[in-house]
Parts: structure tokens; sequence; C-alpha cells
């Protein structure tokens, strides 16, 4: 196993070395300018974050999951991503599922212990039936923790389409892992907690991840999301605005819309932009595989 202290992310950094002997004010200065510095190792990553997004897309279309796999915070982040797809965008919780080290317990209580079983990160991928059809995305700040490595190795197996997101460079997951990300945020404020800058790191390569995905799925008209789910009365109102701005008709308008396709927001703008009756408006957004653009577009153009 590679030496903790040859890795960037465990590396002591020059710029925070006296923080138990400085005020509450640089303390905090300290740990925002050090947070500027996430988006710019993100920045150098775009690449192999466009490819990544482009393998989950093609997976999912034809019929695949995204998995996340991963330890501690890594696994966490992935939980929390996943978790949040299905009220956003739609789709099914079991499209994007998060998996973690030590199972459920490891989300809430720190099971340090777990992320060394190579065991574990297999029979939890055979549980949930993952095959050569999903897409799996490793997650380790390290990029060497061997839950990740085995969870890796095991769908490259199958001929999975994997992922890897670590934050030090030539980790051992990006070299098994068919597309690797890799943003270096360099050494952590507090020497090797990594839930920091490689945490927010992580968090914001997943962000970019999920949400580029649906993007290309259909998920988002404009940049609205045209698929949440309407589940509370502030997403009640945000379904009306979001009606109201695209379709630029009244309050009520969108409301009597939301009720005549049982609050699904997508196929209530295709209606009132198309004119088609639920039925159709149902049956177009279907050719169209739910891409709200492409199908207001040809049906305009049709009856011109």
């Amino acid at each position: 196993m590679k030496n903790l202290n040859t890795l960037v992310t465990e590396s002591i950094n020059p710029r925070s070395q006296n923080l138990d002997q400085i005020e509450t004010i640089e303390i905090v200065k300290i740990i925002n300018q050090e947070d500027k510095l996430v988006a710019q190792a993100i920045e150098k990553e775009l690449t192999n974050i466009a490819k990544a997004v482009d393998s989950i897309s093609l997976a999912l279309k034809k019929g695949g999951r995204l998995i996340y796999l991963g330890a501690g915070t890594s696994g966490r982040l992935g939980v929390l991503d996943a978790s949040e797809c299905p009220p956003t965008y739609g789709v099914s919780n079991h499209l994007v599922q998060g998996l973690i080290a030590g199972g459920e317990k490891a989300i809430r209580n720190s099971i340090e212990n777990a992320e060394d079983s190579k065991e574990e990160a297999i029979k939890q991928l055979k549980e949930i039936s993952f095959s050569s059809n999903d897409i799996l995305v490793g997650i380790a700040a390290s990029g060497k923790t061997p839950y990740v490595i085995s969870g890796l190795e095991y769908a490259n197996s199958l001929q999975a389409r994997t992922v890897a997101l670590s934050c030090n460079p030539d980790s051992k997951i990006a070299k098994i892992a068919k597309i690797s990300i890799t943003p270096v945020v360099g050494p952590e404020v507090v020497t090797g907690s990594t839930r920091m800058k490689a945490g927010t790191a992580q968090k914001m390569v997943l962000n970019i991840l999920s949400t580029a995905t649906m993007i290309k799925l259909g998920k988002v008209y404009k940049n609205y999301m045209v698929d949440l789910q309407v589940k509370n009365q502030k997403l009640a109102e945000r379904a009306k605005n979001i009606i109201t701005s695209v379709s630029e008709v009244s309050y009520q308008t969108a409301e009597e819309y939301l009720k005549k396709t049982d609050f699904n927001v997508k196929l209530a703008i295709m209606m009132i932009e198309t004119g088609l009756d639920l039925k159709n408006a149902k049956c177009q957004l279907a050719n169209y595989e739910g891409h709200l653009a492409k199908a207001i577009k040809t049906i305009k153009e049709e009856k011109r």
C-alpha cells in the first residue's frame, strides 16, 4: 500500500500550519481561501467529466443504472447525490443508487474499518444485480480505498462502464477505471481531513455528473426542472412558476393545466405550447423520449 505521506491529500498545508494560534476570523479566511482552489481543480478535469457524462447517459438510455460506490465521506456524498435525483428529475429510486462501505448504518455512523473490505463491495453490487448494462462511479479521495478498488475491478470483469473520482494524481482507482476524474485540490487545511476540499470537490463533480446526465436525458427544458415530482406545497408553487415563466400564461392557467395532467409539469407545458390534448401530448412526448424542446419545435413546424 502506498505510504499515506506521499499522497497530496495527506500532505501538510504550509498556509494553515498555525491554525491553533490565530483568531477566528483568520481561521475562516484560510478555509475560505483554500476552498476557492476547488473550482480551479475541477476546471482542469472538465474534459474527463464530459466523457463520464456521455458514458453515463449512454448507459441509462440503454436501460442501465448509475451506481456510486464509496466509503466514509465519499460514500455519503454518493448516497446524497443519488437520493436527490428522484425528487428533482422524477426518476426511479433505482436509476441512480449510492452504495457505501458498511451499508446503511455507515451513512449516519462512522464505520472506519469498512473501507478495507474488498468482499463487501462485490457483495453489495451482487445484491443489486449490477450488470454490464450499468455504470459504476468509484469515489475515493485517496484513490486507494480497497472497497472501491474491488468494486471497480468487479465491474470491469463484467465489462461494465467504470469511472473513478479521486483527488490524488496517478491513483490506483484512476488506473483501474475506464474514465478517471482527478481534481487535485492540494493539501487540506487540517492535514488529512479529506471531508474538506476533497469532499467539496467530489460533491461538485457528482453534481455535474448527475445534472448534466439528466439534461441529456430530457429532464430539463431550457434551464427548468420540468420533471420534478410535486410532493409538497413548495414544489407545487415551483411547478406553477415554471409553467408561467416558460409558457407566459397566468397563474390560474398554470394551475388548471397542472390539475389536468396530475401535476406533470412537462406535460402541462407540452399541452399549452402545442395545443394538443392530454392523450396526444403524452404520445408525442414519448415519441421524442421526453425531450420537450424537440417535441414542441417539431409539432409547431408541422402545423405551419
